[in-house]
Parts: C-alpha cells; sequence; structure tokens
C-alpha cells in the first residue's frame, strides 16, 4: 500500500463518489478471475485493490469525523501493525 495513492483516491471519493471506487473494485476483482492472467499483472491489480481498499476505510473514518491525517495516519499504523 502507499499513501499518496490512497491519500489521492480520498480526495477522488471526496470530490466525486465512493461508488465509483465499489465499481472499480468490483471490476478489477473479475479481472482477476480472467484466464491467461500473468502473475506480474496479478500483482499489480493486487496492489491496486488494496489501495482502493484503503481508501474506502480511510474515507469512512473521516465522515465519522476524524480528522483526515488522522485517519491516513491511523490506517497506516494499522496495517503496519498487521503485518508485524
Amino acid at each position: 500500500m502507499r499513501l499518496p495513492l490512497i491519500k489521492h483516491i480520498v480526495e477522488f471519493v471526496d470530490t466525486h463518489d465512493e461508488d465509483w471506487i465499489v465499481e472499480t473494485i468490483e471490476l478489477l476483482e473479475n479481472l482477476a478471475e480472467a484466464p491467461g492472467m500473468k502473475d506480474e499483472e496479478m500483482e499489480v491489480v493486487g496492489e491496486l485493490l488494496s489501495n482502493l481498499y484503503g481508501a474506502l476505510e480511510v474515507s469512512k473514518d473521516i465522515k465519522k469525523g476524524t480528522d483526515r491525517k488522522e485517519a491516513l495516519n491511523g490506517f497506516m499504523k494499522r496495517v503496519m501493525g498487521s503485518i508485524n
């Protein structure tokens, strides 16, 4: 996951709508099931999905009233904590 990408997607959600991200996730998940997908392509799709799901989580926190910077930092701390 990359924080700059998640920030950018969160800004997109603010400007447009969360439904765009949800539909993009559905498309990428469907694409991942396509026959002939190479490992490298699957890695890219997986990375995109991780960033999109992360942005949705951050957006939900912001909607609950959490400061944007705090929501982003909190999310990354949770991710790093789950890796360790």
